[in-house]
């Protein structure tokens, strides 16, 4: 199977411009920029409950914990949202102003909580009706190249990731001609 596809700035803003004009655009919004800006697996996000994001007095949490049942390596983790995403978060949160701190954070138009398949699936449609020929770990890959590209080294994206082989994170990263061009300029 072929890597997810990274996105240019113009794709990405083109595919939040895309959901913008479809149903659920907020939640679907959040969703897309929950993968981009904070690399969790589609799996992850499709098992967040309110109370993992949000804290009692109603805001949205800069580091949340995901215990081992949420992640793929049944390894406790945590998860750390920029504060671009905290903000994004926190006006979807206000606009839901759910009381049930159990209830999934992200809910399918049948008020159910989206399983991991069905949250996959719901990602490559959207992809795939914007024009984009590529997958739900998409946000993943953009998260971790970003991030190589402005130098983080390898070590700290393996543990953001949640990858305990750097083997792994090694190839989610991606090396645009934009890289080679910006590292040749080094020497």
């Amino acid at each position: 199977m072929a890597q997810a596809k990274t996105f240019t700035a113009e794709e990405f803003d083109a595919l939040l411009d895309f959901v913008a004009k479809r149903s659920y655009a907020m939640r679907n919004r959040m969703m897309i920029l929950i993968s981009f800006w904070s690399g969790m697996r589609v799996g992850e996000i499709a098992s967040l409950r309110i109370e993992d994001v949000v804290d009692t007095s109603g805001k949205v949490k800069r580091e949340i914990r995901l215990d081992a049942a949420q992640t793929k390596g049944r390894h406790a983790r945590t998860v750390f949202f920029p504060a671009k995403l905290a903000a994004e978060l926190q006006i979807y949160v206000d606009a839901r102003a759910v009381q049930d701190r159990k209830q999934p954070f992200f809910m399918t138009a049948g008020g159910k909580a989206f399983t991991a398949n069905v949250m996959t699936q719901h990602f490559f449609w959207l992809y795939r009706k914007a024009g984009y020929e590529t997958g739900s770990h998409s946000g993943r890959r953009n998260f971790l190249t970003q991030l190589s590209a402005k130098g983080i080294g390898i070590r700290v994206l393996a543990s953001l990731a949640g990858h305990r082989n750097i083997q792994v994170t090694m190839r989610y990263i991606d090396a645009s001609d934009d890289m080679k061009r910006n590292a040749v300029e080094l020497i």
